[in-house]
């Protein structure tokens, strides 16, 4: 019954755990007005406009095209722009287009935005998808060309009044700081495969009868912990900048797989332990392919090369803030549990099981491609 219930609280997270449903918005200054670039994922369309009219699972150019007015209108309604208080009316500039990122094909909004005088900030609000999805994105620039620094809007901060001034390195490390927090906690993946590294984390195996008993003191935990932990840091840090900086480069695809892999390896080892002493090198191991995770967020940013430095450190400050308050709340209620029952068999079987029951489902949505296609 344990487990049942661990896999009803657990199993919504297979549907979470994918790369982020994002749009990207561009706005750029025109005298008194914006002209403006909004891509939006046509499988989220999908999900509020049906545009998959005949059903057969692929979206057509024609089945968009017929929608285009339904998607503009939708898009548009959920985004609110405004200079010095006084509103910037929305309008649609283009007929539709259709464009692909690397997580597949985006319908193109253009439309602009007339302000009444020449803009000094711009008030944006912006709430596309957030009543279906929570962790949606809105990753916008303004700026000339899509030179400016990157905002990115969510369900908990989604407005943000932007200086068309520049904006100041300090300004910059913290946006960053808080996309690494936000990131690594919306990361359900990285938590969980976070979370069954840690779980052994209060246990030890006794060298005579080769159970799993209580560790003898909380520094015992400690400093597993921080071996495991700075483990895994190191080795996301390092790939997250080899891939930031263009040094390497992995498909999409292949990295999520790789990192729901990851999840199900760790897990797995704590129902059928064969690391035990050296679960820190797994950790590093597995850590590197968590870095490539963490670097396509910075590359949907597409950030100037000139701020790299300054968002490279901020992301990653934010990425081990993240990780270390959720060790912070897990490891003392861990080490009061360790010597129960239901730590030892619910929590660390039961729930490692379950967590490689998810991680499996993750890995058959990403490896073999279910969801919507455009044809």
């Amino acid at each position: 019954m344990k487990a049942l219930a661990l896999t009803l609280l657990l199993f919504p997270l297979a549907v979470l755990a994918h790369k982020p449903s994002d749009s990207y918005l561009h706005l750029e200054r025109a005298g008194t007005s914006f002209t403006g670039r909004w891509d939006v994922a046509l499988r989220d369309l999908e999900e509020v406009l049906v545009l998959d009219a005949d059903g057969d699972g692929a979206i057509t150019w024609g089945e968009v095209r017929a929608r285009q007015a339904d998607i503009a209108g939708y898009a548009l309604a959920r985004l609110k722009l405004a200079s010095d208080g006084a509103p910037c009316p929305l309008s649609s500039a283009a007929a539709l287009r259709v464009v692909r990122h690397s997580d597949g094909a985006y319908a193109v909004v253009d439309f602009t935005a007339a302000c009444a005088a020449v803009p000094r900030a711009l008030d944006v609000d912006y709430s596309l998808l957030f009543d279906r999805d929570p962790q949606h994105r809105g990753i916008v620039r303004v700026g000339s060309d899509g030179a400016g620094e990157p905002l990115v809007l969510s369900a908990t901060r989604h407005t943000a009044r932007v200086s068309l001034e520049g904006l100041s390195p300090w300004r910059r490390f913290g946006q960053m700081v808080h996309s690494g927090v936000e990131h690594i906690w919306a990361g359900v993946d990285h938590l969980l495969f976070l979370l069954a590294l840690l779980l052994p984390s209060v246990l030890q195996r006794d060298r005579e009868t080769g159970r799993q008993v209580p560790v003898a003191d909380f520094g015992a935990a400690v400093k597993d912990v921080v071996k495991v932990v700075s483990a895994f840091t190191l080795a996301h840090s390092l790939t997250l900048s080899a891939a930031a900086l263009g040094w390497v480069s992995l498909p999409s695809r292949w990295v999520e797989s790789a990192i729901a892999a990851s999840v199900i390896v760790a897990a797995l080892n704590n129902v059928f332990p064969w690391m035990d002493r050296t679960r820190w090198l797994a950790a590093f191991a597995l850590g590197l392919l968590h870095g490539f995770g963490f670097a396509s967020v910075l590359a949907d940013l597409e950030l100037p090369a000139g701020s790299l430095a300054v968002t490279l450190f901020g992301f990653n400050v934010g990425v081990e803030l993240g990780q270390l308050a959720c060790v912070a709340v897990f490891l003392p209620v861990a080490y009061v549990l360790r010597a129960t029952p239901v730590y030892r068999r619910a929590l660390l079987v039961g729930g490692s099981a379950v967590i490689a029951l998810v991680a499996c489902a993750w890995f058959a949505e990403r490896a073999f491609g279910v969801g919507v296609s455009f044809t």
